[in-house]
């Protein structure tokens, strides 16, 4: 247990050291010691500067306090046998304070690297820190934490819980948890880049990984404080219970995803229509999957959706995709100038296969035309389906125009009986 009146015994210490000639080489030597740091906090950063982004942002924020706390120390250890080193005995919790919170803040960044909320609780962090760091020099911290242990909670069949031993409790689970999202980020970002393996199962890989390094922090960091976990039998029964009557959806959605990323129906990348719903597969998470229209809509899915209704899944075996477009031509066409210049308007699109041919079929006689369907097979439907279609459509009125093929288009004679007007002229 720290003394109580360490502070002032810390203030007395620095006070008597002002009249000490010495104190100027506590001085030096600490200035010294952080401007060495500084520089070599510098030389590692310009020489690492290209190194991998997770590397890159650790050595931005921890090389400084880091190489600082070091020196500070191995300074301080040498010159304790030689002059009084109560500057060190200061500079030393700062310096630590400050890796502290430079490594959470980091390993935070890194488990949630597009969470809104993360700029606040920085502050928050930050300011804990800071304020127990300010307790413990000021000598206040042993009776913070005496006022703390008074408050006991009564909590099912746990005895002696108090708040102290609950903010512990609530810190130590919070840190292990953050420490576990980060290994999982990292494993994430290695399960992710192998190629080698199905983009399926490197997600439920993830996901699974991510769920069992989440539970194991969070039983680890009670263990750490002492808290049995037998303790929260009833407390997870009732859990239990409420997940299965009130949470059957969504206990419906994760068990669904997981079943969709094993059973290899979908994948990253599938171009699917559920309902009036359709885009590519960009994510599948374990509780819905997002489609991206060519539009650059975005449709969240519940995974129970893909499962329990009729998915068109265009890429699930072939990624060819037959597209159609119809245009009428006057009777006295000639029908095989007009299917050659269809198929030509076709064949100048890249993006149109050539294995599969573009075909053209005389599909009706109609009142005002006859009608001629070209179909033709596209490899990469991701892209957009309308854009084809049209540049197409477009080619063909062009080479109509040029051709002089008509484009007829429904004509009506009107006939006005008994016209008076006409009969009686003014």
């Amino acid at each position: 247990m720290i003394e109580k009146n360490q502070a002032l015994q810390l203030f007395h210490d620095l006070v008597d050291d002002l009249g000490d000639p010495n104190f100027v080489w506590q001085l030096v030597a600490l200035a010294a010691s952080t401007g060495v740091a500084w520089l070599l906090a510098r030389w590692w950063l310009r020489n690492h500067s290209t190194s991998a982004g997770r590397l890159r942002d650790a050595s931005a924020r921890l090389a400084f306090p880091l190489s600082g706390l070091v020196l500070v120390g191995a300074t301080k250890l040498v010159l304790e046998h030689f002059i009084h080193i109560n500057l060190f005995r200061l500079a030393i919790p700062l310096f630590a304070s400050l890796v502290l919170v430079r490594g959470v803040v980091y390993v935070l960044r890194q488990a949630f690297p597009r969470a809104a909320w993360l700029a606040t609780w920085e502050r928050i962090i930050a300011t804990l820190i800071w304020g127990g760091l300010a307790l413990h020099i000021l000598g206040l911290l042993p009776f913070v934490i005496e006022a703390l242990e008074r408050v006991s909670i009564p909590f099912g069949g746990l005895s002696g819980l108090n708040l102290w031993i609950l903010l512990r409790a609530t810190v130590t689970v919070f840190l292990t948890v953050v420490v576990a999202l980060w290994v999982s980020g990292l494993i994430e970002a290695r399960l992710m880049r192998l190629q080698g393996v199905d983009s399926n199962l490197r997600i439920v890989g993830v996901r699974v990984t991510k769920a069992l390094l989440t539970v194991a922090a969070f039983v680890t960091g009670l263990s750490l404080v002492g808290i049995d976990m037998t303790a929260f039998s009833v407390f997870t029964g009732a859990l239990g219970v409420g997940l299965g009557l009130g949470m059957q959806r969504i206990a419906s959605n994760y068990v669904s995803g997981f079943v969709i990323l094993l059973d290899h129906s979908i994948h990253l990348g599938d171009m699917i229509q559920v309902g009036a719903d359709s885009g590519q597969v960009t994510k599948i998470t374990t509780r819905y999957t997002v489609l991206k229209h060519p539009t650059g809509s975005e449709f969240i899915i519940p995974n129970e959706s893909l499962i329990t209704t009729v998915v068109q899944n265009q890429s699930y075996s072939d990624t060819r995709l037959r597209l159609g477009t119809t245009v009428g031509v006057a009777y006295d066409t000639d029908l095989e100038l007009a299917m050659r210049l269809m198929r030509e308007a076709a064949l100048a699109q890249p993006r149109v296969l050539t294995d599969s041919a573009p075909r053209v079929f005389l599909t009706a006689f109609a009142d005002s035309s006859i009608n001629l369907e070209l179909g033709f097979w596209i490899a990469d439907p991701e892209e957009g389906k309308l854009n084809i279609v049209s540049d197409i459509n477009l080619a063909i009125w062009h080479s109509f125009k040029e051709h002089g093929i008509q484009i007829p288009f429904p004509q009506r004679e009107v006939r006005v009986l008994n016209d008076k007007s006409a009969e009686n002229p003014e």
